[in-house]
């Protein structure tokens, strides 16, 4: 499971003595959600209709954090986790729930957020499951830690904290990526590479990445190093090469931030290719170190496959992409439109979208960097124009809807990894000529609460 940066913790508090306490709900990360003393009680790897017993370990204003120590009643759709470290990492909070009882919750979660804005939920497709449900991710960002003695940790934070969990085979990545991982770590520690120290400012390594291509078996490695050393760090890369063939480029990327960005502006080639060549669908992708690509492959292929089918284009027509990173749905547009424009705020994006375009042989796509907010109100789209977005977390920003609004667009297709964003957004755009005709959920992350969601719409 990929790392997330710790967030700033409540207030801590030695363990409590143990407490019952009923589960009620899932919050939007997957976490069980009861009450204690007038507060919500999160407690991770507990879920809805259960009954457990847990330890109050961080306290704030709102809420109380819990970690579960047994479950006294369990919920009928529990399974036996696939992993060993469930209960410490604490990545996939899913991962001992049925995995069709997963698929209604993601169901739920996405039919209710439109139901609050007022949405036809009837609108709704079933969600897509994934196959498969383990072994799916694709890429992989895992922060180094300090064990005992001079051992080695390679893994993710725990929740709330700065206490690294080292992950092992994680089942949830693709096994290139626990063999990347297991040589890294033993070497690490043979070699006796010293780790980054944030405070202090010194050390070497601080985060791994590794990105796979499942269709070519191919791997792209990332030291992210807080201070360069080439004298270590081209030995590590050879002897990784040795011991994995399939890694095909090696990368260094400098972050002395104390901050919660991972990846530094500073990326040099160590050994091997710039980029790693992919192939999602029937387009092939050039994917820079650090270029955001989806984690799922096998779904991601299938999301653009409908965004093409909605976008219903021919070459008579045009297409717009916001927010269009590499390219991925910009280039299945063009192999039926006429001209596709695509606008990303991320520079090195764009060069690699412009040269993906020439990898495919598509001469009728333009992608321009820069902020949509600030370039829609100045292009040109003609009659009859298709439009898709597909922003962050966080949504559109209300001045890019009201400009897709304002131009002659025939259908607007909405790609969205956040169901309560992707709500707000449509509700707006219903008071402005658009109306949803369809919403597709796709399952991108099992074992976790997460969910796509691919809606089209047409003007009234």
């Amino acid at each position: 499971m990929t790392v997330k940066k710790p967030r700033k913790s409540p207030r801590r508090h030695p363990i409590s003595p143990p407490i019952e306490a009923s589960i009620d709900r899932l919050n939007e990360d997957g976490i069980g959600i009861g009450r204690h003393q007038e507060k919500e009680l999160w407690v991770a790897g507990a879920y809805p209709g259960e009954r457990v017993l847990c330890g109050i370990e961080h306290e704030g204003q709102r809420r109380s954090i819990g970690r579960l120590q047994r479950v006294l009643q369990p919920s009928p759709h529990r399974v036996a986790a696939p992993c060993p470290r469930a209960d410490a990492c604490q990545g996939c909070p899913l991962v001992a729930l049925d995995y069709q009882e997963q698929l209604r919750l993601k169901q739920q979660r996405v039919q209710q957020a439109l139901a609050d804005r007022h949405l036809p939920t009837g609108s709704v497709a079933a969600i897509w499951g994934a196959e498969p449900a383990l072994g799916y991710r694709t890429t992989a960002k895992l922060v180094f830690g300090r064990g005992r003695g001079s051992k080695v940790l390679l893994g993710l934070y725990r929740r709330g904290s700065h206490q690294v969990v080292d992950i092992g085979d994680c089942p949830l990545h693709h096994p290139l990526i626990n063999r990347v991982a297991a040589v890294v770590r033993e070497e690490v520690e043979r070699q006796q590479i010293f780790l980054y120290h944030t405070e202090r400012q010194t050390g070497v390594l601080r985060y791994l990445l590794v990105r796979v291509s499942p269709s070519r078996r191919k791997v792209m490695v990332t030291f992210v190093v807080g201070n360069r050393d080439d004298k270590r760090l081209i030995p590590l890369a050879k002897w990784l090469q040795r011991k994995v063939p399939e890694v095909v480029s090696v990368q260094q990327n400098l972050n002395r931030s104390d901050g919660n960005v991972i990846v530094g502006r500073d990326t040099s080639r160590l050994l091997g290719a710039p980029d790693l060549l992919d192939q999602v669908g029937e387009v092939r992708l050039s994917i820079a170190p650090a270029a955001f690509f989806q984690v799922n492959h096998a779904q991601a292929a299938r999301i653009y496959a409908l965004v093409r089918q909605w976008a219903a284009l021919d070459r008579r027509r045009s297409a717009l992409d916001l927010y269009c990173g590499i390219g991925g749905i910009a280039l299945h547009l063009a192999q039926d439109a006429g001209q596709v424009l695509g606008v990303e705020v991320v520079a090195e994006a764009v060069r690699s979208a412009q040269r993906n375009a020439e990898l495919n042989g598509l001469g009728n796509c333009r992608f321009l960097a820069g902020d949509a907010a600030e370039l829609i109100g100045d292009l040109q789209l003609p009659p009859g124009s298709v439009a898709v977005v597909n922003p962050p977390r966080k949504g559109c920003e209300p001045e890019v809807l009201l400009a897709l609004a304002a131009h002659p667009i025939e259908r607007l297709i909405y790609v969205s990894c956040d169901p309560e964003s992707l709500a707000r957004d449509l509700a707006l755009l219903k008071r402005h000529g658009f109306r949803l005709r369809q919403a597709q959920p796709v399952d991108m992350f099992p074992q976790t609460l997460h969910v796509e969601t691919v809606a089209l719409l047409e003007r009234d």
